[in-house]
């Protein structure tokens, strides 16, 4: 581990910057959705009980270095003195007296970052503002770590760092399932567009012992092999590097699972009139909205094998019933097996996570990601500037 942690940290009597996101869903001014601010409750909990006093940074939306009143963290305050338990006091663009009035035992919120140009531009005159309010840096944002922003790299590298709770969960995590993980490793991968993830995909193939490819994705690498997909929703132009990622998982000994068997309708919408055909057999009128029982049946028996399992995406179309039956019973399966203590779990992505939920599976992984493209970025092996940056 070559990030420090909260409990490396002395924060008696200290000024703490800790880097958040509560960019939650809004409307009317409320907010409708609180998980984002759930999650730091740890860390702003642990940092008071420290003998610290938690300064939160976060952004909200793209207002492009812009004062945007819709879009001030202002509206966020009342929800996030709520789930704290207690005032928080909010301070503009203009920190000045505010920051320095602060007494132990209160918690601070900034303004949106990113009302600043100087934040997205990774500014380094912005990011020795921010240091100058502070003793000690943060960084408890790990779905804003992709980002190269003076908050979340420039200030890092400033002051005293260490990553928050939420980080430091995610960044265990994430180890656990790619980094040093125990083996055979799984990847189920879903989605739409094998377009929008070729770099994870090329990275998997070097590091999982079985890639499992479903969604709209799977339907491009059957049709890449001269299968007929039907009306399917493929990338046909995406056959050639399809095709590399079968070539290089043969020479890295990794196993892409294809559907052997596939659900058909010709309507895609609910409960529409639909059957299980071979992967071969789709007809030219019809379209595959999900893996058939038997692909289902050989994933289980390789997932009983597994230790580790990381999933980004779905196997079929989950949101419209029957066609999340695939998708269901793959997750009830990893539910078991991490329930049993068989199986580390990760799963991430908007997709996944909705999917997870939807099946009632939130509590029973290992892990969930909550981060989007920063997960994804961790997944297709890329550096990351806020992990980089804690890393000295």
């Amino acid at each position: 581990m070559a990030w420090k942690t909260l409990d490396d940290m002395d924060l008696t009597g200290k000024r703490v910057l800790v880097r958040v996101d509560i960019n939650v869903p809004m409307e009317d001014g409320h907010v409708t959705d609180t998980t984002r601010i759930d999650r730091i409750v740890p860390t702003v909990r642990d940092v008071l009980a420290a003998g610290g006093i938690p300064i939160l940074m976060a952004h909200y939306g793209r207002p492009k270095g812009k004062v945007v009143p819709e879009m001030s963290l202002s509206h966020v305050v009342p929800t996030l003195s709520d789930i704290l338990d207690q005032p928080v006091a909010f301070i503009d663009g203009n920190y000045g007296d505010r920051i320095a009035a602060l007494q132990a035992g209160d918690i601070a919120l900034l303004e949106n970052l990113r009302f600043n140009p100087g934040e997205e531009a990774n500014d380094a005159n912005f990011a020795q503002r921010l240091a100058s309010l502070g003793d000690v840096y943060v960084n408890d944002a790990f779905s804003a770590a992709h980002r190269a922003h003076a908050s979340t790299e420039a200030l890092a590298k400033l002051l005293p760092a260490c990553a928050g709770r939420l980080m430091q969960e995610e960044l265990s995590a994430l180890e656990a399932a790619l980094g040093t993980p125990e083996r055979p490793v799984v990847a189920i991968v879903g989605g739409a567009k094998v377009s929008t993830k070729l770099d994870l995909l090329g990275n998997l193939v070097e590091k999982v012992d079985h890639l499992v490819i479903g969604g709209g994705m799977a339907n491009t690498f059957l049709a890449a092999q001269g299968i007929d997909v039907g009306k399917s929703l493929a990338e046909h132009e995406m056959a050639n590097t399809a095709r590399d990622i079968i070539a290089k998982a043969k020479t890295t000994g990794c196993e892409i699972i294809l559907p052997r068997d596939i659900v058909v309708a010709k309507e895609f919408k609910e409960n529409a009139q639909h059957r299980t055909v071979a992967a071969g057999a789709c007809p030219e009128d019809q379209m595959i909205l999900d893996a058939g029982p038997e692909t289902v049946d050989y994933i289980k028996g390789v997932l009983k094998d597994a230790k580790t399992l990381i999933m980004n995406g779905p196997l079929g179309v989950f949101e419209l019933a029957p066609f999340h039956k695939a998708t269901f019973d793959v997750l009830d399966e990893i539910a078991r097996q991490t329930k049993a203590g068989d199986l580390v779990s990760v799963a991430g992505g908007g997709d996944t996570v909705a999917a997870v939920n939807a099946s009632g599976h939130e509590s029973d992984f290992t892990y969930i990601s909550t981060a989007g493209g920063a997960f994804l970025e961790w997944m297709e092996g890329k550096t990351l500037p806020g992990v980089a940056a804690l890393e000295g």
